[in-house]
């Protein structure tokens, strides 16, 4: 089975990160077993003041190159992502995406249903890519910025409701897609180092929220074990 982590800066990480990939990984190596899996993608790095993809300073420095693959870049949301991943899914055959984009393009680029469209584009190139490939998609998760802004708020609540009318318009038996919860127990406050980013104990709650959704849907791997209390 060949997973591919799909994002923006909150799955790419920056340089001094573990990443929610990282805590992916660790759950993917304890439920799925090593050789059992692969992590694939064209890009293997973090992010790095202004440069993309730049740097391998990961928290851990054991995590493997292998499993540091990705198709995630800060800054970088549907829009940017649907021309990109036909020719990644060709190229990488991967079986199931998981994904956590949306808040750069409500936060900088369109609104809620612009970003759906994209959002549609995007599936349909992947499936056109590999037609049975199948989609965990993580909701939004409004930062800091909504506190202030109720315009922002409102256009990531009804970007959500327009991504779960997606995911249920679109899933098929042959190309199943799914709607993980919200990461369990996250707040902004305690689990983001900004208000925005995932700090260590929200990379594990989002990493939960996707394995969760894996083994309680598809049965792939098994509960989240390493979940902060």
């Amino acid at each position: 089975m060949r997973f591919l982590f799909v994002g923006d800066s909150m799955t790419v990480g920056r340089a001094g990160d573990f990443t929610w990939r990282h805590r992916m990984w660790q759950h993917l190596e304890t439920t799925l077993g090593p050789g059992a899996y692969t992590i694939t993608g064209p890009r293997t790095g973090l992010y790095a003041g202004d440069e993309a993809d730049a740097s391998q300073a990961y928290a851990d420095p054991e995590f493997p190159r292998a499993a540091r693959r990705h198709l995630a870049g800060w800054g970088e949301g549907w829009r940017h992502m649907a021309p990109l991943i036909q020719p990644v899914v060709a190229t990488t055959r991967a079986d199931v995406l998981l994904i956590s984009l949306g808040l750069i393009d409500l936060g900088f680029y369109a609104h809620a249903e612009e970003t759906a469209g994209h959002a549609r584009t995007f599936l349909a190139r992947a499936r056109a890519a590999k037609p049975d490939v199948r989609a965990v998609i993580l909701p939004v998760i409004p930062n800091v910025r909504a506190r202030t802004d109720p315009f922002f708020a409102d256009d990531c609540a009804r970007f959500n409701t327009l991504l779960a009318k997606t995911v249920a318009d679109l899933d098929r038996p042959g190309s199943p897609l799914l709607l993980a919860s919200h990461p369990p127990g996250y707040t902004l406050d305690a689990d983001t180092y900004d208000g925005t980013h995932p700090g260590p104990s929200g990379e594990h709650r989002i990493a939960a929220a996707f394995a969760d959704a894996l083994h309680q849907a598809w049965g792939i791997g098994g509960p989240y074990r390493d979940l902060p209390e």
